[in-house]
């Protein structure tokens, strides 16, 4: 079965056939950098990254350029208001994006372009659009015509009528019409600049990425991708300029993750309910969010509150206890089972049925649902009582596989135990036989004292760090 991705142009699913056969051009839009990243900003970076992570799992070499904003109003003023030059506010905040979203188990980008490292790029794009006739220069800014771009409102599936009624000139723009946007801000005193034909200035929001696609990744790309918010204007933008000017198509498939709710009302900084992504990782394990954000649809809206990710922990932590009891049970496994083909067989419809999940429009809702049913089916092949090794492996091989194209890892408990810790577990069994049921009490609180959780299983008992 192919993959199919729902297609915000098309608005519907189709079929992924990417340009060149085994290689995917992928683009996400990344961060305007003036300050550390919010969970809204988090999402994307996971969303895409499971998106890449598939496609690899599938065969193919992903080229994934995700830019970073370095030069912008918000940047600036964050600038002045430190005291700092432009550079140092974005390069620290580069910076802690790139630890941040690597904490929460997102790849590395084949390449993280800056504007401010693109500027003659761009500047040779928006050179070429006003000698096509599709931009003008007005007093040392520039400006795009949408009117003069057949197809203008395809992705956000709007007439130009209907987009030119909420459109306005604000103050000082000398724009022809309402619609037009600035492809080049012409400096204003003591502010970042560089030269260009027009005279000082640096670049508008959206000729970047159109620059930055094609440097990197051709005229026509596979996919773009970024937050459902950037549909309009920023993606439809992009969509104009680059086709304006390179006269082709600029990407096959447009995909966009939905919005994040807080406590059921949709995050805004004016509603002051945001939650900065660092402050989440400094008090919960970095598997659990990704875990949760990837417990909903991409597509779909995803409420956050914290019931939801303690119930996030929960559902984990059952996944990673199911993973060390089929480890736990090797010890005593052989390769003497003789319906050890039939479970193989069992286990190997729990892969199918997660890639059929996955090649439905990335759908790691009913993906992880799929993990969790293998779980639980390992949990039934362990309640037998002979056991295979080569099963037991298995099961834990597909466990893993899952969890890494979900970005998700889990870390094994040590297995040699202190003597000490040895001997006090050997006396609370002696003590439970006897039923002693105060002395074995003292002793599993007294190990929980030195940070050792012990686990009464089926299988025996399990300890872990706490």
């Amino acid at each position: 079965m192919s993959i199919k991705i729902y297609n915000t142009l098309t608005r519907e699913k189709q079929a992924f056939q990417p340009i060149e056969e085994g290689k995917v051009r992928m683009y996400v839009c990344g961060p305007t950098v003036y300050n550390y990243i919010h969970i809204g900003n988090a999402r994307p970076a996971i969303v895409f990254d499971t998106v890449r992570r598939y496609l690899e799992y599938k065969g193919f070499d992903v080229n994934y350029v995700l830019n970073f904003t370095d030069v912008d109003d918000k940047i600036i003023k964050t600038a002045n208001e430190l005291g700092e030059n432009v550079f140092d506010v974005s390069n620290r905040y580069i910076d802690a994006y790139l630890e941040d979203v690597s904490r929460l188990g997102v790849k590395k980008a084949s390449h993280n372009p800056r504007v401010t490292d693109t500027m003659q790029d761009i500047i040779h794009f928006i050179e070429s659009l006003v000698e096509k006739g599709y931009a003008y220069e007005a007093d040392g800014d520039v400006y795009f015509k949408p009117r003069a771009f057949e197809g203008y409102g395809k992705l956000s599936h709007q007439s130009i009528d209907e987009l030119r009624s909420g459109a306005r000139i604000q103050i000082g723009e000398k724009k022809d019409d309402p619609l037009d946007f600035a492809l080049w801000k012409a400096a204003k005193e003591g502010e970042i600049s560089w030269d260009s034909p027009w005279g000082k200035g640096r670049p508008g929001w959206h000729i970047e990425c159109s620059a930055m696609a094609k440097k990197y990744l051709g005229e026509t790309i596979d996919i773009h991708a970024g937050g459902q918010d950037l549909t309009f204007p920023h993606h439809e933008n992009e969509i104009a300029q680059s086709e304006a000017n390179n006269g082709k198509s600029f990407a096959n498939y447009w995909m966009h993750n939905g919005y994040i709710n807080i406590n059921n009302e949709k995050m805004s900084k004016s509603l002051g309910n945001f939650v900065l992504t660092r402050d989440l990782l400094a008090e919960h394990d970095p598997n659990v969010i990704r875990f949760f954000m990837l417990s909903v649809h991409y597509r779909h809206p995803i409420n956050f509150s914290n019931d939801l990710l303690e119930s996030a922990k929960n559902s984990l932590e059952r996944v990673k206890t199911s993973y060390q009891n089929l480890e736990h049970r090797k010890a005593s496994s052989t390769n003497l089972d003789h319906q050890a083909d039939e479970w193989l067989e069992k286990i190997d419809d729990f892969k199918k049925r997660f890639e059929a999940e996955m090649d439905d429009d990335i759908n790691t809702a009913n993906a992880i649902s799929v993990l969790f049913d293998l779980t639980k089916e390992a949990n039934v092949y362990l309640n037998q009582d002979h056991t295979s090794v080569e099963v037991i492996n298995l099961f834990q091989e597909t466990i893993l596989t899952f969890l890494d194209i979900l970005g998700i890892t889990i870390k094994e408990e040590e297995t040699l135990l202190d003597e000490v810790i040895e001997e006090l577990i050997q006396e609370r069994n002696d003590a439970r036989k006897n039923r002693d049921f105060n002395r074995a009490d003292e002793i599993r609180d007294l190990l929980k004292e030195k940070g050792i959780i012990l686990e009464d299983t089926p299988q025996g008992v399990r300890w872990k760090r706490g």
